[in-house]
């Protein structure tokens, strides 16, 4: 306990003992020395949450939050170190009502955002006229707003100023002049294409700086890139610290210009900052320029004006000098690019004597300090463009710039010939139009060609590093055919919790092989039977697809049926090839594994058929006899001598016959049943006995019997799922000629299971039990949209004469079939189908832009939690495997335990807006929005709706005013929703920003877990992904990321 509330006071308190730090403050978080260190933690971790909890729109400030519980901390300790009341005086406690902290603390402040928002004017405004939340939080980041605002908090204070208030409105009112509103703080951007300079200017500096160095070697006598080695060119080339300067230079200027909206808002120190740079910049402008000029010989013009004026004493080292302390800075930049802890160190560091060494590089700032990749990454981040630019630059060298070289001079010594059409250029010294045509596409190419490498680059580096990582493992159903025997060991690999430590935990998977491959079955078979209920496959490709129940009743793996297809076909085939030997059989049927599979498991299952029908020993007797002379004769190699194999495949007709007389058997004691399938099991034994065996005669006569034989059956296991189960694989098996390779049929089907397949191989942080896993929560925003298309929806005729049924009908035609096999309906005609429209209905609106399909896709989190829980809490190779939850009723209390932690795990909250309007109001449709939003709660008992109420109250003065609570609601039993939690507002949130996202952040208080996944309503989930989301949360706490944890996880969206 104690560590845990350790962790807990560590975690809630991080960004508050971080801002303290910040603003060099002694934390208001003390524990008094005659109490007990857990109490107190937890009485401030309570406070902090009931602070963030009745804070509205103002938890979007986490500073503000950060202010306001430093001093309410610093009260919480005055009454838990036991001192007098009267020393303290909160400044809403002598208000004596329930919502005096909202009122007093959190109403003026929403005021303020509400005020800004309105200035905003539904975002037609420009940004630099209002304030956000971040620019308000920004008040809270420096130590001003202790003085400025106080506590209690000064209404008076200039945070408080109404900006929809003009000056004259300020005057008529007698209020103090000195009290103006608080200017924006953050960056305002002026849209230019000189920002294409400004926020890339490095990268320019480098491709033109490059430009300027390959040309004035390309242009030295020998041309080559020794010639930087000669002192002429090598002094030329330093002429590029000029271009530098010159480049810096425009920068600063555009540094100050285009921030020049943003000048009122910026501290001292940072328009300090902006006019040093602009000096130095010119400062480096003239020094080089001059210092350089003192190195020519014989200079001439303006460089001999500039020499005279330095003198020639030391000259050259002079400008040496210059560019050596000119780059200075840039060293220091590479060399903490190249020790990045000691860069990520500085960074972080609150020392003012560091953060003013800092201060000339970067501005101060709170957040995103020290955001950088590990070292490892940074190596190959840094690799990969120094490899890429010694690509470009030998490029634009050898092929664009030096091969240019000779042709421009051979045109600058050209005499000017005389032309009789117009020139262009004409009267211009060395035919400097025509070097300046040629060169600009040269020029603009070298600039812009380092796009082309970094997509050549790029494509290079992602299929290796897509090689590596396994991405493309599974791309087609055939490559699923040949790795799916591998799958069940990736699956326990990453889907199955480890056992403690690495090498026990190697050990125990080489035990628990089989284990893994039980598990998988189940996951597989629930995302089988998942996209048979979406309609995606039909019957026959689920039954197809399916890993049976009954597993453990042969000596081999059952495979799904779509692997084994049409291979005892084959196998007939080839034992009706082989005359001689059992060894060619032998060695034809193993050179395919799952022909071997199919072989086996056919003959067990069939043997376990025959003997659950029979009821008689002495027919039981029969059937030993016959498989003891066939194992024998396989053991002594004399299958082929003994046995006519070419008359198999009477005998799986007739097997066929049976099995299809035992799956439309519906009554057990039905005696025209038995009389046929006793017929058949004798017919069968004939076949076996005279046909295909040649010495088995003797086994049917041998036998003294009075009654006929098979007379008597048992037929009490047809009503047994599992047993009607292994006649439909065993019937495939056997009547299955065509290749499954095309089952699915259904591309979405197709796509779903080979992704799927493929991502079970790719690198993903172990999943770890269920009970273990982070718990989190998904919150959808709904206003007006579509919940679920009703009746005259799918009926209604647009001006084509087209209906969203008859539409969708058209675009899902081969789902469209599997619906009607699902629900056993064979409509006669469009009429017809209106009989049917409770069933029709949900179909076409999970096709549909509806809240049902985002419904139904985000409670697969839970069905997959529950499924998966199950298996952490069972050993499931001794109980019978099923597809669903119900399947483990042999495990007593532990499916209800598995729903209590899925609950505990998983939440899903639907911000529905306006659900408490659609509830009173009359017209049709949103009270059928209001009912469809009811059945959802019902259908999913954990789904949870938050809406926004408005209630009309009384105030003190007699009149009535509106107010607003945030309110959460769940289904209760058939027809209706009950109130869950109920908070009052400070005003109505989403006239602060927009609606979408501010409907969805007043119900995130109804949130729970430790991970939030924020779904639009235009986006679906699969059963298939959800078993993933525990590897996916795991990335939250991976040690791979060192102490920079991730926060934010994007995550694939499934949009329609």
């Amino acid at each position: 306990q104690r560590d845990t509330v350790d962790h807990l006071m560590k975690k809630v308190f991080q960004n508050y003992i971080s801002w303290c730090r910040y603003l060099h403050l002694e934390s208001n978080i003390k524990i008094p020395h005659d109490a007990s260190t857990q109490q107190p933690e937890l009485l401030y971790i309570g406070l902090y949450l009931l602070i963030w909890g009745e804070a509205s729109n103002v938890r979007f400030m986490p500073e503000c939050l950060c202010y306001i519980f430093h001093h309410m901390a610093r009260d919480l300790y005055d009454i838990i170190s036991d001192r007098r009341e009267e020393s303290f005086d909160p400044p809403f406690r002598r208000e004596g009502s329930d919502d005096a902290f909202l009122q007093l603390v959190i109403q003026p402040i929403y005021n303020v955002i509400h005020n800004e928002a309105t200035m905003s004017k539904r975002g037609t405004v420009s940004h630099s006229k209002w304030r956000n939340y971040d620019d308000l939080n920004e008040y809270f980041w420096s130590k001003k707003c202790f003085k400025q605002l106080g506590w209690p908090m000064d209404p008076a204070s200039d945070f408080f100023a109404d900006p929809t208030k003009t000056k004259n409105d300020i005057e008529r009112h007698d209020h103090s002049m000195s009290r103006r509103r608080m200017s924006k703080t953050n960056f305002v951007e002026v849209r230019t294409f000189l920002h294409l300079f400004r926020s890339f200017d490095r990268m320019w500096a480098f491709f033109i700086l490059a430009f300027q160095a390959m040309v004035i070697i390309a242009w030295s006598p020998s041309g080559s890139l020794s010639a930087i080695f000669e002192p002429a060119v090598f002094r030329n080339v330093m002429t590029i610290f000029i271009t530098a300067a010159f480049l810096n230079f425009l920068q600063a200027t555009l540094e100050i210009v285009l921030n020049w909206k943003a000048w009122r808002s910026l501290v001292c120190s940072q328009m300090i900052r902006h006019v040093l740079k602009f000096v130095v910049a010119i400062g480096w402008l003239i020094i080089l320029p001059v210092t350089y000029s003192s190195s020519i010989q014989n200079p001439t013009g303006l460089i001999k004006f500039f020499s005279n004026w330095i003198g020639n004493f030391q000259s050259q080292s002079i400008y040496n000098f210059a560019v050596a302390l000119y780059m200075l800075p840039n060293i220091f930049s590479a060399l903490f690019f190249i020790f990045l802890p000691m860069r990520r160190a500085l960074e972080r560091s609150n020392s003012r004597i560091v953060r003013f060494l800092l201060w000339w590089t970067q501005p101060k700032l709170y957040v995103a300090r020290g955001m950088y990749e590990d070292t490892c990454s940074l190596l190959k981040y840094t690799t990969f463009w120094i490899l890429l630019l010694i690509c470009k630059l030998a490029f634009s060298y050898y092929v664009e710039i030096s091969p240019l070289v000779g042709p421009t001079r051979t045109i600058m010594f050209l005499g000017r010939g005389k032309y009789i059409w117009h020139e262009f250029f004409p009267y211009l010294q060395h035919n400097l139009g025509v070097v300046f045509t040629i060169w600009a596409p040269i020029v603009m190419v070298c600039l812009m060609d380092t796009q082309i490498w970094y997509a050549i680059f790029s494509t290079i580096c992602g299929g290796v590093n897509g090689a590596f990582s396994r991405l493309g493992e599974i791309r087609t159903l055939g490559m699923l055919r040949s790795r799916f025997e591998a799958i069940p060991t990736a699956f326990g690999k990453h889907l199955v919790p480890g056992h403690g430590s690495q090498p026990k935990r190697r050990e125990r998977e080489k035990e628990d092989k089989n284990l893994h491959i039980d598990k998988f079955s189940d996951i597989w078979n629930a995302f089988i039977i998942s996209l048979r209920d979406e309609d995606l496959i039909n019957n026959r490709e689920r039954d197809l697809l399916i890993v049976p129940s009954s597993a453990g009743d042969t000596s081999v793996f059952q495979w799904p049926p779509f692997l084994l297809a049409s291979k005892i076909p084959m196998a007939l085939d080839m034992a009706k090839s082989v005359k001689k030997r059992d060894e060619e059989l032998r060695k034809r049927i193993n050179q395919d594994p799952y022909t071997f599979y199919a072989v086996i498991e056919c003959y067990e299952t069939l043997l376990n058929i025959l003997y659950s029908l029979m009821a008689e020993t002495s027919d039981k007797k029969v059937v030993d006899r016959i498989r003891e002379s066939l194992e024998d004769s396989i053991e002594r190699q004399s299958l082929v001598r003994e046995f006519r194999l070419d008359e198999l495949p009477q005998l799986s007709a007739k097997f066929d016959k049976l099995l299809t007389l035992l799956l439309k058997t519906e009554e057990e004691h039905d005696t025209t049943i038995k009389t046929q399938i006793a017929n058949l099991l004798q017919d069968t034994m004939e076949i076996i006995t005279q046909d295909i065996m040649k010495n088995g005669q003797g086994i049917l006569k041998d036998e003294n019997r009075d009654n006929q034989l098979f007379a008597n059956l048992n037929l009490d296991s047809i009503k047994d799922e599992a047993w009607r189960e292994k006649c439909v694989r065993l019937q495939l098996l056997l009547t299955t000629k065509e290749s499954a390779i095309y089952v699915p049929t259904n591309l979405e089907a197709r796509r779903r299971i080979t992704f799927f397949a493929n991502s079970l191989f790719m690198k993903m942080p172990r999943a770890p039990q269920v009970r273990s896993m982070m718990s989190f929560s998904v919150l959808t925003p709904y206003f007006k949209e579509e919940v679920l298309f009703s009746t005259e929806d799918l009926h209604k005729k647009n001006e084509d004469g087209i209906s969203i049924l008859f539409y969708l009908r058209k675009i899902y035609p081969d789902e469209w079939k599997n619906c009607l096999e699902r629900i056993k309906f064979v409509p006669k005609d469009e009429e017809s189908l209106k009989s049917r429209m409770d069933e029709i209905s949900p179909w076409a609106s999970y096709r549909g832009q509806t809240l049902t399909r985002t419904v139904r896709g985000m409670m697969y989190y839970r069905r997959a939690l529950e499924i998966q829980c199950i298996q952490d809490k069972i050993d499931i190779a001794k109980l019978d495997r099923q597809r669903t939850t119900t399947s483990y009723q042999e495990g007593g209390n532990i499916v209800d335990m598995a729903l209590a932690i899925a609950d505990i795990k998983f939440t899903y909250v639907v911000s529905c807006q306006v659900y408490g309007m659609q509830k009173v109001s009359k017209n049709l449709k949103d009270k059928a929005c209001y009912l469809n939003i009811l059945n959802l709660m019902i259908m999913y008992p954990s789904l949870r709706i938050a809406y926004i109420d408005e209630v009309e109250a009384p105030t003190k003065n007699g009149t009535t005013e509106k107010t607003y609570y945030s309110v959460l609601v769940k289904g209760v039993g058939e027809k209706y929703d009950e109130e869950i939690y109920r908070i009052k507002l400070p005003g109505k949130p989403t006239d602060i920003g927009e609606g979408k996202p501010e409907n969805q952040n007043h119900a995130i208080i109804f949130t729970r877990g430790e991970a939030l996944q924020a779904i639009d309503m235009n986006q679906d989930n699969y059963l298939e992904e959800a078993f993933k989301m525990r590897n996916v949360l795991e990335e939250f706490g991976s040690d791979k990321y060192g102490k920079s944890k991730p926060t934010i996880l994007g995550l694939r969206e499934h949009i329609f």
